[in-house]
């Protein structure tokens, strides 16, 4: 059999089969004395045990070790690692369609910010109201969004559980929303306005204890804690370090 013929008898592509040469899973056959390569049987077999496998969702690598164990003796290990492997991913999968359906059935609809876990959709539809007069608090709604994303899975469910607790408080709805309009009004001012100190007190005093426990160890340096930073105005930013000093100070 020449190449294509080889391709179309097993149904892989003619690429396909050099790349199989090339990483040494498919031998190579004789040539014949006009030049043409001459495939037998036994390469089709290869090439129809390669396809197998790779259908299954063994890596080529897998499929290498495989192949090289003329007598088998690994494939059962090989496949019930991969049965296993594929276990997780389904049980995977189902949880983000249930996270999925609870986002969709959700009766305040899905937040501006995209989706987030259903807890944090309900906090943002319980406080819209906040965003919807302050640039701060809709610019914090984006920032508790990303943190939820970036986190690991237990600090992400501590944090939502934190805020969801600080905002049930007697007060801290009002409380906050005088914090994010202390914000707003630095928008246009200097970092070394009097206000600054006001606002940072304020905003310190509306965070939960303990929901940034490295508050006083803050990075600056960090790409993300400058990114954060430039995103805000420099009076704006200046308090929101001052915050994380004072809630710092409060950890000591």
């Amino acid at each position: 059999m020449r190449i294509g013929e080889l391709a179309r008898v097993v149904g892989v592509t003619t690429r396909a089969v050099r790349h199989y040469h090339h990483l040494g899973l498919l031998p190579e056959p004789e040539r014949r004395a006009n030049g043409y390569r001459e495939y037998t049987l036994r390469h089709a077999v290869v090439l129809a045990r390669i396809r197998r496998l790779t259908e299954l969702g063994l890596g080529l690598a897998e499929v290498r070790d495989v192949l090289a164990d003329e007598e088998g003796k690994d494939l059962v290990e090989v496949l019930t690692e991969l049965d296993e492997d594929l276990a997780r991913q389904e049980e995977e999968i189902r949880g983000r369609r249930a996270r999925l359906r609870a986002l969709l059935e959700a009766e305040d609809g899905l937040p501006a910010e995209g989706p987030v876990s259903p807890e944090l959709a309900a906090l943002f539809a319980g406080t819209a109201h906040l965003s919807e007069h302050s640039p701060m608090a809709a610019k914090d709604r984006e920032i508790i969004a990303f943190l939820e994303t970036a986190m690991p899975a237990g600090d992400r469910e501590r944090m939502v559980a934190s805020i969801g607790e600080a905002f049930g408080a007697p007060g801290a709805v009002q409380r906050v929303a005088a914090a994010y309009a202390l914000l707003d009004a630095l928008a246009g001012v200097e970092p070394d306005d009097p206000r600054v100190e006001e606002a940072a007190r304020a905003l310190a005093g509306c965070i939960p204890p303990g929901l940034f426990p490295q508050a006083g160890e803050v990075d600056e340096n960090d790409g993300v804690v400058r990114a954060l930073y430039a995103d805000l105005a420099p009076a704006q930013a200046e308090a929101v370090r001052r915050t994380m000093r004072l809630l710092g100070e409060e950890l000591r």
